[in-house]
């Protein structure tokens, strides 16, 4: 199991582990390597989101002597952590974290997002 404590999603991105399901068909006899690559769409669960998209500041020209607070605001993503995600696959950066095969996907390419509040706890 990955710790997500000390990782930090850049902007729009969302780390996912996916499912390793669909090796096998639904008759058991276990799919080659170029079949389950072909595969278009992936599901898996989303491990962490980054702050989503970042908003330009306003400038303010009348005053351009005073210092500003440079803080960024961001338009929050729709998915959250323990979401299941479906995603187009080629979209998706494999990376590996503590032995473990993750993905990050934009949130562009998330076609669908199921969310049970119950296991949420919300």
């Amino acid at each position: 199991m990955v710790n997500t404590d000390k990782i930090i999603i850049v902007g729009d991105r969302v780390l996912i582990r996916p499912h390793e399901g669909g090796k096998k068909s639904h008759g058991g006899l276990y799919l080659p390597p170029s079949v389950v690559e072909k595969e278009l769409v992936q599901s898996g669960y989303v491990l962490k989101v980054g702050p989503g998209y970042p908003i330009a500041s306003p400038v303010e020209e009348e005053e351009s002597w005073k210092e500003t607070e440079n803080t960024t605001k961001y338009i929050p993503l729709q998915a959250r952590n323990g979401d299941q995600a479906l995603y187009l696959k080629k979209d998706a950066i494999e990376v590996e974290l503590d032995n473990e095969r993750l993905v990050i996907v934009p949130q562009s390419a998330i076609l669908l997002l199921l969310r049970d509040d119950e296991i949420l706890n919300i």
